[in-house]
């Protein structure tokens, strides 16, 4: 296939992904659909890594123009799928890439539907201005650019290879933003305030800094995680340099976490089978993992981690470690009900209890029926208003 050829496949791929966006409801406005059929994907990840469906470890294979051919890759490229650019943090050897399990992916582009609905969300109009955090590869940064100009787009990305790639990238795209290198939960140094703010990785809580580079009546979104799960997409009104307030959009999206933001890698040391204060309990470990009451517990357990492990006897039982000062909650099966054990300062399983009964009295409503509210002093999320039940996002 010939240049020519591949720009003209390229471009046609761009068209069936924009109707394809638009058709699932994600892509609404003719500026962004314009960006869509424009920004060239297959140039800003030239190289990536693309999960298989082969069972047990999660793999990902290379892919390459060399390694699969032009169609294939143009067609990945196109895809709407998450192409992965990067992992544990290291730079990945094009010289000789090889398969990869049991990594860490940590840059990516992010699937477009997921890209394109939040920068829809984000109300953007012709005069505003945007500041971006975590530009990755450059493909929302460049979607921006295209629907405003490059003066009114600044973009921070904490990794310096991913950052200068992402440059050079962008700048033979055509595209020239303000892009700064450093830690996006800083702000944007030497920036002035935005009237828009998105957020392409996930955070623990909304950095003090980003309410304050943003201008009152200006929207940030971004998505909210904790270490168990997503929390999902937020979307805050600013009210002064402080104070933001909004809701959820949806509890479906999930970026990486930010860097900084991570979770230990000790889950830290195991109860002994003697340790704590057994009782029965009506819930199962099901409930951290099901769409809406996993979100609640979330809310309840903001530092803990879960993970089941089998006895000597073959019993499977699930662990719950709060990483901030070691409690723990170990849920055991018990004929056809649970047994939960517990130990440590604070009662875990006790606090997930009761964060459950708050939202079943609310007659269990779906994330979109909480909301944020930030402070000098503090971050809540809370449910139906904000003087409903609450809990408090970690600092």
């Amino acid at each position: 296939m010939t240049e020519p050829d591949v720009a003209s496949v390229a471009a046609k791929l761009r068209q069936q992904l924009a109707d394809q966006l638009a058709a699932a409801g994600w892509l609404h406005s003719p500026g962004w659909r314009a960006a869509v059929e424009a920004v060239p994907r297959h140039e800003l990840v030239p190289r990536f890594y693309a999960e298989t469906d082969a069972p047990g470890l999660t793999t990902w294979v290379p892919i390459t123009p060399e390694l699969v051919g032009l169609d294939e890759w143009l067609r990945l490229a196109y895809a709407d799928e998450t192409l992965i650019t990067q992992f544990d943090g290291r730079e990945i050897d094009w010289a000789d890439p090889q398969p990869i399990s049991n990594a860490h992916p940590t840059s990516s582009s992010t699937l477009p539907s997921l890209v394109v609905r939040m920068l829809e969300d984000l109300q953007v109009e012709d005069d505003h201005t945007v500041t971006e955090y975590g530009t990755g590869t450059g493909y929302s940064t460049a979607l921006t650019c295209h629907y405003l100009a490059d003066d009114r787009v600044t973009s921070v990305e904490t990794d310096p290879h991913v950052g200068t790639r992402a440059r050079a990238n962008l700048a033979r795209c055509g595209y020239r933003p303000r892009l700064l290198i450093g830690d996006g939960l800083s702000g944007a140094p030497g920036c002035p305030s935005a009237d828009r703010t998105i957020a392409t990785m996930g955070v623990r809580s909304i950095p003090s800094a980003w309410v304050r580079q943003t201008r009152p009546g200006g929207l940030i979104v971004a998505t909210l995680r904790g270490w168990m799960r997503s929390l999902g997409l937020v979307r805050l009104t600013v009210e002064d340099e402080h104070t933001a307030h909004g809701r959820f959009l949806s509890s479906d999206p999930s970026f990486m976490i930010a860097r900084q933001q991570d979770a230990p890698e000790s889950l830290g040391m195991l109860p002994a089978p003697d340790e704590g204060t057994a009782r029965d309990t009506r819930y199962s470990p099901e409930v951290l993992t099901m769409p809406d009451s996993g979100f609640v517990a979330q809310l309840a357990l903001p530092h803990s981690r879960y993970f089941s492990m089998p006895a000597d006897d073959g019993t499977v039982s699930t662990y719950v470690l709060d990483a901030s000062n070691d409690a723990f909650a170990v849920l055991t099966p018990d004929g056809e009900g649970w047994t939960v054990r517990q130990g440590g300062p604070v009662r875990l399983w006790d606090a997930v209890e009761q964060a459950l009964a708050s939202w079943r009295a609310a007659d269990s409503p779906g994330p979109t029926e909480f909301g944020l509210t930030v402070t000098p002093d503090a971050q809540h999320v809370w449910l139906a208003s904000p003087d409903g039940p609450s809990w408090r996002l970690p600092a």
